[in-house]
């Protein structure tokens, strides 16, 4: 995406602007793209977290339900507002929440679950909503923000449950060019909630209803995302169509691959794989010229912020996962020839690593 084909847009906006808000023009074209009823863009990722638990009047004590293998920013927004954390452990071939283990952790103080979205790839919502509904609607919060764009038994992320939020940092799927989020829910109520939070609790000019916070999405940053929409989904496709070839030409080369379930895709905000001896493949690679990431290399109860909720050695998956994963370079603008390249020196990586023991693909 261009500077060229963004200052049509930012053109636009100014003429028109102040009787067409770009904020609202992008906050409907956000949720008309998911279905959700209501989008309201916010600063960042974190914003759009913490401000939906602001809405759903989080209090400290309550507890949220969630996975310790993500960004800190899904936790430090609980903590901030006085919550708990409850840990759940997640899948090992996904990284997901394990929808087995919600209902155990479930008590009178759950306030909300909030499952991540992890790598591009949605949880399994529907069992987590029912595992809600059962135990009296507890509000679900999809931490959407590597999905935005990814389906789900044919819904869109970010439309899946109470709230969902999103990010649209640079290296999201959907990035500005700077920090923005958004929150996506079809609740009237909480949608009002949301939007006066986002100005200090204003329900009009100097009427502060509620507490808030100072967290509107910056006017250029929506007029980027505005004009990203306009081919994101051949990103999104381009994304697909990348996993897909990925896991092609990585079969056979003993590097663990994550599973996609058959009822959902996977838009790869990072693309992840298993290694052992990280570092030793991170340093070939590196030598290769080929650039690679960690998303996460320890896990949040393992982080001295977060230790004193869940006890060390719970949640072996995601020590697991975060002593393993490694993320090989993505984006919908590479080049097929850039893959082969990623994968033939990840191929004479492994291959020359022969002696150690084969990886079974999770």
């Amino acid at each position: 995406m261009t500077a060229m084909s963004i200052r049509p847009v930012m053109i636009s906006s100014l003429r028109t602007w102040p009787k067409v808000s770009l904020s609202k023009s992008s906050s409907e074209a956000l949720a008309a793209f998911t279905g959700a009823r209501h989008c309201v863009t916010v600063a960042s990722g974190t914003e759009a977290l913490l401000i939906a638990m602001m809405a759903l009047d989080l209090k400290p004590g309550d507890e949220v339900i969630t996975t310790p293998f993500t960004f800190a920013a899904t936790v430090e927004t609980i903590v901030l507002l006085g919550a708990r954390p409850v840990f759940v452990d997640i899948e090992p071939d996904t990284c997901n929440l394990d929808v087995t283990q919600v209902e155990a952790k479930i008590t009178p103080r759950t306030r909300a679950i909030m499952p991540v979205s992890l790598y591009g790839q949605v949880a399994d919502m529907d069992e987590i909503n029912a595992i809600a509904a059962r135990h009296g609607n507890i509000p679900v919060i999809e931490d959407a923000a590597q999905s935005f764009g990814a389906s789900y038994k044919g819904r869109r992320s970010c439309n899946l449950s109470t709230l969902g939020c999103t990010s649209f940092f640079p290296s999201k799927p959907l990035g500005c060019y700077g920090d923005g989020g958004a929150i996506f829910t079809s609740d009237d109520a909480l949608a009002q909630a949301c939007r006066e939070i986002r100005v200090h609790g204003q329900s009009a000019r100097y009427t502060h209803t509620r507490v808030g916070v100072g967290g509107r999405m910056d006017t250029l940053q929506c007029a980027i995302v505005l004009a990203k929409l306009e081919r994101f989904e051949w990103e999104l496709q381009r994304r697909r169509e990348l996993g897909a070839r990925y896991g092609e030409l990585l079969a056979g080369s003993g590097v663990g691959l994550l599973a996609v379930r058959p009822d959902r895709d996977c838009v790869w905000a990072q693309y992840t794989v298993f290694v052992d001896d990280r570092a030793g493949v991170q340093a070939a690679l590196q030598e290769q010229g080929i650039p690679t990431a960690v998303h996460y290399p320890k896990p949040l109860h393992h982080q001295p912020a977060y230790a004193q909720h869940c006890c060390p050695d719970c949640c072996e998956h995601s020590v697991t996962a975060a002593a393993r994963v490694m993320s090989l370079p993505m984006s919908a603008d590479l080049s097929d020839a850039d893959q082969r390249r990623v994968v033939e020196a990840l191929g004479r990586t492994m291959h020359e690593r022969a002696g150690a023991p084969a990886l079974t693909g999770r």
